[in-house]
């Protein structure tokens, strides 16, 4: 064997430990249970120091392994592609992602926790949120966007506090509701906010 076939099966080698640490993530987010690296090494078939070898801590792993479990906006909101009251728009958004929070409620935990006790490590965090919030309010974009970019930013900010995983384990977690009321709630502060901006340009 040349060194240079050597060192191609060592890059390979560590391209498939990669991808198999990655997807050892990917299907325990799946589960919805707690997501720690220790956990994913062991369903990887790795040490835990191999795991921390390729991702220096759980955030970057969680942001590659999400990465690809999230569709993008507009596929999220196929469903409502044709219309354009963005209330309608802004209520298939929000819990369309809090139902994905609640399936893969876990690893986000995970992730708000680790970013939360190192804020440095925040921009690793997906932002589903923002890309849901900015497709679903595209009908707005020529009206309220054009007639006051600063409500309409400010919409934007409001909304992202309301469609999100931290909403929604309030509302679980320390409000006593049920899932299912947890998001009804989130829903219909969302869909408020969003029906009171959109007044402004009538």
């Amino acid at each position: 064997m040349t060194a240079a076939q050597s060192g191609s099966g060592r890059t390979n080698q560590k391209q498939r430990t990669r991808m198999a640490i990655v997807a050892a993530a990917r299907e325990l987010i799946g589960t919805g249970t707690e997501v720690t690296m220790p956990r994913i090494a062991r369903a990887a078939l790795v040490s835990e120091a191999t795991a921390y070898r390729y991702f220096p801590d759980l955030p970057s792993l969680m942001s590659e392994a999400l990465s690809g479990v999230w569709p993008p906006p507009a596929q999220a909101l196929a469903p409502v592609a044709e219309s354009t009251d963005p209330v309608e728009r802004i209520s298939f958004a929000c819990e369309f992602l809090l139902r994905g929070v609640l399936v893969r409620q876990g690893a986000v935990r995970a992730m708000i926790a680790a970013t939360i006790t190192r804020p440095e490590n925040a921009s690793t965090r997906p932002g589903i949120r923002f890309g849901l919030i900015d497709h679903a309010l595209q009908p707005l974009e020529s009206t309220l966007g054009t007639a006051d970019p600063q409500a309409f930013a400010q919409l934007k900010r409001d909304l992202a506090v309301v469609v999100s995983a931290e909403a929604l384990f309030t509302l679980t977690d320390l409000c006593g509701l049920t899932p299912d009321e947890a998001v009804d709630s989130a829903v219909r502060t969302a869909t408020t906010l969003t029906r009171a901006a959109a007044r402004i340009t009538n």
